[in-house]
C-alpha cells in the first residue's frame, strides 16, 4: 500500500481473533467463501482454492507443489477478526481492504495448516490479453464501493465490477484444462467493467482461436473478440509461480 513507512513495517500482520476448521465429507459439488464485515466463512472448499483465489490471487497454472489432499478434502471455516479490527476495515478503501482481507488468509492458513511458500519467476508460454483491431467492447462498472464478483458455468462468463488484470485471471482458470497457459493483462485498460461472455467450450481441444468446429456457438477466442473487443494473442513473459514448501492438514476445532 502507498505511503508505508517505517512503523507500519514493523506492525505484525492482522489475525483472525477466532477461526474454527472442521473436515466436510458431504460429498457435495458445491463450495462458497464469503468475506463480510470481518467475518470469513468458507464452505466445502479445497485448500488450494483458498490459496488460489482468497490468499494469494493467483491462476492455477501459477501454483506448483503441495500434496494431494490440497486438491481433494474439502473443508468448513469460520473465523472472524475482533471487533475493532472489523470497523477498521470498513473504512479503508476496496483494494487496501482486500490487501488485508488477504493478509487475514494468508495468516490463517500459516497458522492453522503451517502453509509455507516462497516465490519464483519463470519465463513461460502465456497469453496475452489484448485490445481487438476494433476496439474494446466494454462497459464500465458505476457501482463506486469498488465489489467485484464472477460468475461461470460451461460457456458463460458474468463478472461486474472486474478488472482486465481480474478478467485475465478467470479466463486462466477458464482455459487452464486446455491450454495450462497464464493470461496476461496487456489491454493498458484502466478502471472496472460489467461483461457477459457466451462461447462453445472445445472439448479436449487446444487449438486455439480458428477451430469453431465442435458446438454451435464461437469459441472463447472468437468470442472474447466479436463480444468484448479483446483478444488472446500467443507470446511469452515472466509468470510468477507461488511454489508451496509445507502444508499441514489441520487439528479440527
Amino acid at each position: 500500500m502507498a505511503g508505508h513507512n517505517a512503523d507500519d513495517a514493523a506492525k505484525p500482520l492482522p489475525e483472525f481473533e477466532v477461526a474454527s476448521i472442521k473436515l466436510n465429507k458431504s460429498g457435495s459439488g458445491s463450495s462458497h467463501t464469503d468475506f463480510d464485515r470481518g467475518r470469513f466463512t468458507v464452505t466445502n472448499e479445497g485448500i488450494r482454492g483458498l490459496i488460489q483465489y482468497d490468499a494469494y490471487g493467483v491462476a492455477g497454472p501459477q501454483i506448483e507443489g503441495g500434496p494431494a489432499w490440497l486438491a481433494s478434502e474439502r473443508f468448513d471455516i469460520e473465523a472472524k477478526v475482533d471487533d475493532a479490527t472489523a470497523v477498521q476495515m470498513e473504512k479503508l478503501g476496496p483494494e487496501e481492504r482486500r490487501q488485508v482481507k488477504q493478509q487475514l488468509i494468508e495468516q490463517l492458513l500459516s497458522d492453522r495448516f503451517k502453509l509455507a511458500i516462497h516465490w519464483e519467476t519463470r519465463e513461460l508460454p502465456v497469453y496475452a490479453l489484448v485490445r481487438a483491431k476494433g476496439g474494446a467492447k466494454l462497459t464500465p462498472s458505476t457501482d463506486t464501493s469498488g465489489s467485484s464478483g464472477t460468475s461461470s458455468n460451461r460457456g458463460r462468463l458474468k463478472a461486474s465490477g472486474v478488472t482486465m488484470a481480474r478478467l485475465a485471471e478467470t479466463l486462466t482458470g477458464i482455459l487452464n484444462p486446455e491450454v495450462g497457459r497464464v493470461v496476461v493483462d496487456r489491454t493498458g485498460l484502466e478502471g472496472r467493467y460489467n461483461l457477459t461472455l457466451e462461447w462453445s467450450p472445445e472439448d479436449g481441444s487446444s487449438s486455439g482461436a480458428s477451430s469453431d468446429s465442435q458446438g454451435s456457438g464461437p469459441s472463447i477466442f472468437t468470442a472474447l473478440e466479436e463480444q468484448l473487443g479483446l483478444k488472446l494473442e500467443s507470446s511469452k513473459g515472466p509468470v510468477k509461480m507461488l511454489v508451496i514448501d509445507r502444508v499441514e492438514q489441520p487439528s479440527e476445532n
